[in-house]
């Protein structure tokens, strides 16, 4: 667990992490946003999604502390949504899969968590509670006079989905946070044309966006690996 993360980044992983935090930076930059906070929540974001693309725990515990600084962004923007998802949902996730991934590991003494295929009764679970969770929050997102509510509701259901499949350490993760990460580009878009000084979350989750594609790609590669 006490490992250096980065020692395990190949070159185009390096790459790839440079530009997420070279887009990022940039977008602050042009669109004159002073906000510490948000600066700091994208950077931890993309570098998280670099390592959970490796199957490395530590893209958790990173996509942790992002949760809760994209919720303080989010509270700011009265996306009440995505206050609710990633802080009341997807942090309390985040912490389940870091244990779960931790008791899981491809071979003993690996950093690389061990893939899993849903079974039909866990595919059921997932849809399932990702129903049940959007109809509860949609009313709840209502009555706090949600900004964007059909965007906000869909993106609990993306982010729900996508967080259980990361907890069953399961490849389409990355599709569901794909999708998720669409609809966050929408939304941020949205308030970007109230406040210019929101532009940067829509180019983190267009990286994220990115980085998520390539989390797919890379574990249906480890996954053709580790069953040989």
């Amino acid at each position: 667990m006490l490992y250096n993360p980065f020692k395990n980044l190949e070159k185009h992983e390096w790459f790839l992490w440079i530009i997420s935090l070279v887009m990022v930076l940039c977008s602050n930059i042009i669109s004159n946003n002073r906000d510490i906070i948000s600066l700091c929540g994208t950077a931890l974001g993309v570098t998280a999604l670099i390592f959970v693309a490796k199957g490395d725990v530590w893209g958790h515990i990173i996509c942790a502390f992002f949760c809760i600084l994209y919720g303080i962004s989010s509270y700011q923007t009265r996306y009440y949504g995505e206050l609710i998802t990633y802080v009341g949902m997807s942090l309390p996730a985040t912490i389940f899969s870091i244990f779960s991934w931790l008791r899981h590991p491809f071979a003993s003494g690996h950093n690389e968590v061990k893939i899993h295929r849903l079974t039909k009764k866990e595919f059921c679970i997932v849809c399932l509670v990702s129903v049940v969770g959007t109809i509860i929050f949609y009313f709840i997102l209502k009555a706090l006079n949600t900004a964007s509510l059909l965007f906000s509701t869909f993106s609990i259901t993306t982010s729900l989905f996508a967080s259980l499949l990361t907890f069953y350490r399961n490849p389409y993760y990355a599709v569901a946070y794909m999708v998720n990460d669409v609809v966050l580009i929408i939304l941020w878009s949205i308030a970007s044309f109230e406040a210019f000084s929101k532009f940067p979350m829509v180019i983190c989750f267009f990286m994220f966006f990115v980085n998520d594609l390539y989390g797919f790609i890379s574990w249906k590669k480890r996954e053709k690996i580790q069953r040989g």
